[in-house]
Parts: structure tokens; C-alpha cells; sequence
């Protein structure tokens, strides 16, 4: 199937009015991701190049660099949102279940929502077996975190021409891998049952801004208020989805999680925010929405 052929609408929404209880006027969505880097494999990415450009293994600096992120950059980010009374989504490879317990225990008692991000870091292109990975993953982390997952998001955003059916067949609602546009969107599964695609930000996140970009650390307040305003200006024609996408190993650093914390104070001085996570975005719109024919 042409990846065309998978999306339901052609423009954004027919132009369907959206809305939000109480007066609300945009979403806010924030999603916190959080990953298994192996010590035998290439890192997922690079703070420091090889020495005299020769690459081995294990690869302990860069390792090192994200095994920070998840012993001390994540209960930054925890203590941010919690401050804010700010509900995410948690992202998770599904052995961050096993090794880093105490984080996903963290998350859940905040009533966060678990989202699937594969078994391990890995492209769902490279993984043995795409069927097993996706079922193995969404059974460990419910049966860890006692939440049902509905949403996904693959390591890198990655698919195959499968991945979107096998999702559906394993229960998934929601993926984060199709950002095509500022609301949800249906997504064409064989299955014929629904499935969206949320506004996942690939540009208003720490991955793109700092490590393959290399912006300065105020780079997410300053390209976030953009987006945020601009989205903001844009609510008087229709309901928009402001999200926004965090590593620990990235915004967790303590020279990045100041511009975090004004970023969402600024959003917040804004009364007529709906702060929700992925789950709560599947029910509003699907309440609202019909499945197109």
C-alpha cells in the first residue's frame, strides 16, 4: 500500500470544527521518552565522535552520556511536570521496565500514560521479528505498569509497510510516527479498525534541536513559544495540538531543564490550555469525529 493511500482525509480535517470543555482553546501534549541504549551495540547517537575516528566497542562514553539521562535527568523532568501538575506520556522502549524500574514506577504513580516505543532501541526495519517486538513490548509494559497501551511510537519513528497493520492487530488506537498534521488524522489499517495519527513533534524536540541540529540550550523555549504562539493565534479557526517531545538524556541536563521549565510556564500562563496525554487525545477527537468513509 502507498503510504498516501494509508491517510483517511487529503486536507486537514474537511475543515470539521473542533472543541475543547470548559473553553479550552489548545491542547497541550507532552510526551517524555525513555530508552534501553546496549552497551554491544553502536549507540542510537553520539555526544563524543570516536577517537582518531576509530569506532568500538563497548562504546562507554555514550553510553554514559544517556545512562545519565535515566539516573539523574529523568527525576529533573519527573519534578518539572509534577510542579506543573502536568500529566505526559512516557515513551518506553519495553526493558526500560526491567532496568530502570523505579523511573517507570515514578511516572505512573503521576498518573501518567504508558506508551509503546518498541522492545528495545532499535529500527522496526532491523528488528528479527516486527510481529513478536510489537506484541512482546506492549505485553511487558502492561503487565508492568497495569495501564492498557492504545498508542506507539517506534524508535525513530520507524515502519515498515507492516508495522501500522501488525499495530492494530495488537490492540494500538494511536501512533506517533505519521506527524502529518496539527490534529489527528485516520490512518487506513486492514483490520477496518480506527486508528489515528497523532501531531507527534518531530521539531519542537530535544533529539532534533540539540543532537542533530546542535542548537544552544534555550533552543526549545525560543522555537517552542514560535510554535506555541503561532498555534495559539491560529485557535480562533479551530482546536490545535501543541507537543512537545523530551529525552532525559537531553532536556534533563541541568543547562537545558530551565528553558523546559519556561517554556511550559509560558504555555501555562495561557488559562485556556487543555494539558492531556496521548490516550485522552484518542477519546476527545474520536468523540467528536467520525471514522471518514
Amino acid at each position: 500500500m502507498d503510504r498516501r493511500d494509508r491517510i483517511k482525509s487529503p486536507v486537514s480535517i474537511n475543515g470539521r470544527k473542533l472543541t475543547l470543555p470548559k473553553g479550552k482553546k489548545i491542547i497541550l501534549w507532552v510526551i517524555v521518552n525513555l530508552e534501553v541504549w546496549d552497551t554491544e551495540l553502536p549507540q542510537p547517537r553520539n555526544i563524543l565522535p570516536p577517537p582518531m575516528g576509530i569506532s568500538m566497542l563497548p562504546d562507554l562514553p555514550n553510553w554514559s552520556w544517556h545512562e545519565y539521562g535515566m539516573r539523574v535527568g529523568f527525576w529533573r523532568i519527573l519534578e518539572t511536570l509534577k510542579k506543573r501538575n502536568i500529566c505526559s506520556t512516557l515513551a518506553l522502549n519495553a526493558t526500560v521496565c526491567d532496568h530502570y524500574p523505579e523511573a517507570v514506577n515514578a511516572a505512573m504513580s503521576e498518573g501518567w500514560e504508558p506508551m509503546g516505543h518498541g522492545y528495545i532501541q532499535k529500527p522496526m526495519h532491523k528488528v528479527e521479528n516486527e510481529f513478536v517486538d510489537i506484541k512482546s513490548a506492549i505485553n511487558k509494559i502492561e503487565d508492568f505498569t497495569k495501564n492498557k497501551v492504545i498508542g506507539w511510537e517506534s524508535p525513530g519513528l520507524t515502519e515498515t509497510h507492516n508495522t501500522l497493520d501488525i499495530l492494530s492487530d495488537n490492540g494500538i488506537k494511536y501512533t506517533a510516527n505519521w506527524p502529518i498534521d496539527d490534529q489527528p488524522q485516520d490512518l487506513n489499517v486492514k483490520s477496518g479498525e480506527r486508528m489515528l495519527t497523532l501531531p507527534y513533534p518531530v521539531e519542537i524536540n530535544d533529539v532534533v534541536m540539540t543532537s542533530v541540529q546542535a542548537h544552544q540550550s534555550n533552543e526549545l523555549y525560543s522555537r517552542g513559544k514560535l510554535q506555541f504562539d503561532r498555534l495559539y493565534k491560529e485557535t480562533d479557526e479551530n482546536t490545535k495540538i501543541m507537543s512537545i517531545s523530551v529525552h532525559p538524556y537531553l532536556t534533563g541536563v541541568p543547562h537545558r531543564i530551565l528553558f523546559l521549565e519556561q517554556l511550559l510556564d509560558y504555555i501555562l500562563d495561557h488559562k485556556d490550555v487543555n494539558v492531556m496525554t496521548g490516550k485522552e487525545i484518542y477519546k476527545w477527537y474520536t468523540q467528536q469525529v467520525p471514522i471518514p468513509s
